[in-house]
């Protein structure tokens, strides 16, 4: 593949920043943090953040990302056994592992088609998805997502959270975790007089169904983080590290007034919420996501948010 003097320029700005990162603190064994000794704090990105360039050319999107300093990343691009619709689980993994990256977690909406209420089992499909993503690698299978069917009725909304629970037990048999990821509408929403997000909580078993608790998206649908974590300071193995500001249009992200921006230089308070989810001990996977760059490119602000997180602690 043919370079170009931006894309040297980047990659050259990027070894730099990587020079300036591995003076910081290390993602490392985190027993000086109040953690077990065996716990491994991970720092990746979701592939979301840069979705157009892995559109494009995610070899090449990979190849930049890991030249920045990221070893792990998230993906929100399987259907249909591909990975962003190119690779099979067992090519994308060593498209990955050739270049130093692992992907211990994948997002991919668990929809109520997917089980089959006669048969009182999964479909083909979703076992096929729970297979890919044993085989490349991951250790959490993440959905990003509840259909709005299953929002409207508690008892159709507890007969689906038991889903959950048995797709906790399907990923344990293949030697991963289950998991949810909040949007807005799980603290926008109330079924039968309580907050959806509470509801999801409360139904799913927490040795089954781990949260991965998104930050930016809570804080568009009024809630806000810190109180979430002192309310449930157990359930959050994951988190989606964002920053967020008042959208220069005032037509944000979800349809209200606010979008993503780089870490540490929105209205959110980043820092404060991950180290104190880091020193809990509870969440291990940081995983930065940002949707919006404010007329800059993903790929740039990917790195400011990599050099963000580093000189936090990470």
């Amino acid at each position: 593949m043919k370079s170009n003097p931006t894309r040297r320029h980047f990659l050259k700005e990027a070894g730099l920043a990587l020079a300036a990162a591995s003076l910081m603190p290390k993602m490392t064994l985190a027993g000086g943090l109040g953690l077990a000794p065996d716990t491994l704090l991970v720092l990746g990105i979701q592939l979301y953040t840069v979705r157009d360039d892995m559109k494009s050319n995610p070899q090449e999107t990979l190849h930049q990302l890991a030249a920045m300093g990221y070893q792990h990343v998230e993906h929100a691009g399987y259907g249909n056994r591909t990975f962003y619709g190119r690779y099979d689980a067992v090519t994308f993994k060593k498209l990955l592992n050739d270049l130093g990256i692992d992907m211990p977690s994948g997002h991919t909406v668990l929809h109520a088609k997917y089980w089959d209420t006669a048969k009182n089992d999964f479909t083909d499909e979703w076992k096929y998805t729970i297979e890919d993503a044993a085989t490349v690698g991951q250790q959490y299978v993440i959905s990003p997502g509840l259909d709005e069917a299953m929002r409207r009725d508690s008892d159709s909304l507890k007969r689906f959270l038991d889903v959950f629970n048995k797709c906790g037990e399907l990923c344990k048999s293949h030697g991963m975790k289950f998991g949810y990821h909040n949007h807005d509408f799980e603290f926008k929403e109330q079924v039968g007089g309580k907050r959806l997000f509470d509801i999801i909580l409360q139904q799913t078993d927490p040795g089954l169904v781990v949260q991965q608790l998104d930050i930016g998206n809570m804080y568009l649908g009024g809630a806000r983080p810190l109180d979430v974590l002192a309310q449930y300071p157990d359930r959050f193995e994951l988190m989606h590290v964002k920053d967020v500001i008042t959208a220069p249009d005032g037509k944000g992200e979800m349809g209200d007034a606010y979008e993503t921006t780089v870490l540490g230089t929105g209205i959110l308070g980043t820092q404060k919420i991950v180290q104190k989810s880091k020193a809990g001990g509870k969440t291990t996977q940081f995983i930065i996501e940002q949707e919006s760059y404010q007329g800059r490119r993903p790929l740039e602000d990917s790195l400011k948010d990599l050099i963000a997180m580093k000189g936090w602690g990470f």
